[in-house]
């Protein structure tokens, strides 16, 4: 659910990367100073894009603050703080509390038991503050969770799931005018974020015989391409609706991640395949 929306930072100035840093330890120490240190294991630069968009869009009052951290011990590091940041560290919090829940729902084990319990305090908390965020994604997911265990769920619903979770995600203020946009921009990153969660754990579901969307395309002749297609299709819409929105400040930034960053793991995995293959075909070969 994690971990795919992040900048190429060798495509930004040095200024851009200052600032990307200052908003990603914003939501650390907002997640520390809300929620407590376990709260900072949970940071993600998915929700630092989203900070990012959110100030772009709205503008809103921020001061910068210089500080030590047990990352940064020696040097005090600039971060930055506003209300949309502190969203941002609720709505990475919520995420990761359901992510630690899913965890339980889909493997059990101590590892997810003990997150979701060190979380619930916090995640109580949220729930308050931002009943409509919380509630679709639970929803959403308690849906998941319900085709999962069916004897033949439909990928397509799965991921759209996943898309109504972050699109909620991605509204600070559910009667703005831009709204509907950011919902729009959430909810197909949420929907890129399922398939890519889907090609990194692919193998591993294979292995252990859990279900996973792609296991009914596995070993088509054609995997690779349709894989990488629909991805395409997915972030393309991202795109568009991101497009739509007035933004000026930090955009080189956000359209670095959204047209590029979202990208890299899958690089890096097509990189491992592809050396593993060929690793393959010279085994066989030396066989022969």
């Amino acid at each position: 659910m994690f971990g795919y929306i992040s900048p190429v930072l060798s495509g930004l100035s040095e200024a851009e990367k200052n600032r990307y840093r200052a908003l990603y330890c914003g939501v650390c120490h907002s997640l520390s100073e809300r929620y407590g240190q376990a709260a900072r294991l949970t940071l993600s630069n998915d929700m630092t894009f989203l900070a990012l968009l959110l100030h772009s869009l709205y503008e809103p009052e921020s001061k910068l603050c210089p500080a030590r951290c047990g990352v940064h011990p020696l040097k005090a590091h600039p971060y930055e703080q506003s209300r949309l940041i502190d969203y941002a560290a609720d709505m990475n919090l919520l995420l990761s509390y359901y992510k630690a829940v899913d965890q339980v729902m889909d493997e059990g084990g101590s590892s997810g038991r003990i997150m979701e319990k060190k979380l619930r305090p916090s995640f109580e908390k949220v729930k308050v503050l931002f009943p409509e965020q919380s509630g679709a994604v639970r929803s959403a997911l308690e849906e998941i969770w319900r085709l999962e265990k069916t004897a033949d769920p439909d990928p397509d619903t799965l991921c759209n799931l996943s898309g109504r979770m972050l699109g909620a995600v991605f509204v600070p203020y559910p009667k703005d005018l831009w709204a509907s946009t950011l919902y729009g921009v959430g909810e197909s990153l949420g929907r890129f974020v399922y398939w890519m969660d889907a090609v990194d754990d692919l193998e591993a579901d294979r292995k252990k015989r859990r279900f996973n969307p792609l296991n009914a395309f596995y070993g088509r002749t054609d995997d690779r391409e349709f894989v990488h297609q629909t991805l395409e299709l997915l972030i393309a819409e991202a795109a568009e609706r991101f497009e739509i929105l007035p933004l000026e400040t930090d955009l080189n930034l956000l359209r670095n991640i959204i047209y590029g960053g979202v990208w890299q793991r899958y690089h890096q995995m097509e990189k491992k395949r592809t050396k593993k293959a060929q690793a393959g075909k010279e085994d066989q070969d030396a066989q022969q």
